[in-house]
């Protein structure tokens, strides 16, 4: 996708306010970065928290389904009677409360999936490459990435604190099939450590690299370069 320059003045009222906002992301992102989420979380419309809305079709879909429902006596587990009063008398909250797996109000931030997507996908050039060196190669890097160097796999998401961005890994891997190289019963992508701010560091050193690796793998130096970019600096 092509992209253009865009250059914007705030005052510092605003701009504390931005860095407040971005210091609370899980990567901690440039103040472009951040400003670029901001406005596709304001574009996306973001209706979480407000209650479930049927529109005037959907009404006069699900009146018609229960009506058949009952007349053919389908056995099902949904409470259509319930359903027929929270649509003629507007109490859509109560779908929220009776039927929490349906109407739970979560939707994944789209800054965080393009997040996980951005991980996965260097992940996938991380290890395609690794797998591809020759043993000194291998030794080269184990000593001059320590310790991120040796097992050189992708470790996942952490399954406490970063339960959403392991939701939308599995999601991609598992249910569509996307990034095939983690669809490995031995991985379950959880890898009970924080991993977020490492992950952040290391696709700040990946992303210039990523735009030139049309045809061919990561060297052995940029390995290095990416996988110590995941230690925290002093």
């Amino acid at each position: 996708m092509a992209s253009e320059r865009f250059e914007m003045r705030i005052d510092s009222e605003l701009l504390e306010r931005l860095d407040q906002w971005r210091q609370g992301e899980d990567d901690t992102p440039s103040r472009a970065e951040a400003v670029r989420r901001l406005i596709e979380a304001g574009l996306a419309h973001d209706n979480k928290g407000r209650a479930p809305h049927l529109s005037d079709g959907e009404k006069l879909i699900a009146m018609m389904l229960a009506e058949l429902i009952k007349k053919t006596g389908v056995d099902v587990d949904t409470n259509v009677d319930l359903v027929e009063k929270v649509i003629l008398g507007g109490h859509y909250w109560a779908l929220g409360w009776e039927m929490p797996g349906i109407f739970h109000g979560h939707t994944d931030k789209q800054s965080r999936v393009r997040f996980v997507v951005d991980v996965l996908d260097m992940w996938s050039f991380i290890e395609e490459a690794f797998e591809e060196l020759n043993e000194g190669d291998k030794a080269r890097l184990a000593s001059e990435a320590d310790p991120f160097g040796k097992h050189v796999q992708f470790p996942g998401f952490d399954g406490n604190n970063e339960s959403e961005h392991l939701g939308i890994a599995r999601f991609l891997v598992d249910d569509l099939e996307r990034f095939s190289r983690f669809r490995d019963g031995r991985r379950d992508l959880n890898s009970h450590f924080p991993t977020l701010e490492g992950y952040g560091r290391m696709l700040r050193a990946f992303e210039p690299i990523r735009k030139n690796l049309v045809g061919r793998r990561l060297s052995v130096n940029e390995l290095v370069s990416i996988l110590n970019s995941r230690r925290a600096a002093d």
